[in-house]
């Protein structure tokens, strides 16, 4: 189920980023709202919404659904593993030291050999 739904998340990203990218800017941009030549387009109604605008709305729905569904599966799948979890070892004091009161030592680790003499001496 989760994979359905990261691969519908994953291609409505992509869909709403092609037809957003499709869409063409509405005014002046920055300039219009201060005072430019299409002020009006800023503050004024916006008219009928347009096909690509319709289908923005949809996708973008469609994809805020699937984050918020991802998200709960995310949290669920998460509190599952903490509650599965075993439960750590307790902690133990190291070894206590060997008789003579020395801890118990690692063996010597081996010389290395001595290198062979130069032939012909």
């Amino acid at each position: 189920m989760i994979t359905l739904i990261t691969t519908v998340h994953v291609v409505v990203c992509v869909f709403l980023i092609l037809v957003i990218l499709l869409q063409a800017g509405k005014g002046g941009g920055m300039g219009a709202a201060f005072g430019g030549a299409g002020a009006q387009t800023v503050f004024g109604g916006r008219g009928a919404q347009t096909f690509l605008g319709k289908i923005t709305a949809g996708a973008a729905a469609v994809f805020m659904l699937t984050s918020l569904a991802l998200a709960y599966q995310s949290s669920r799948s998460v509190s599952e593993i903490d509650r599965e979890a075993p439960a750590p070892a307790p902690f133990q004091a190291p070894a206590a030291p060997g008789p003579g009161g020395a801890a118990p030592q690692a063996p010597a680790a081996p010389a290395t050999p001595a290198p062979a003499p130069a032939p012909g001496k």
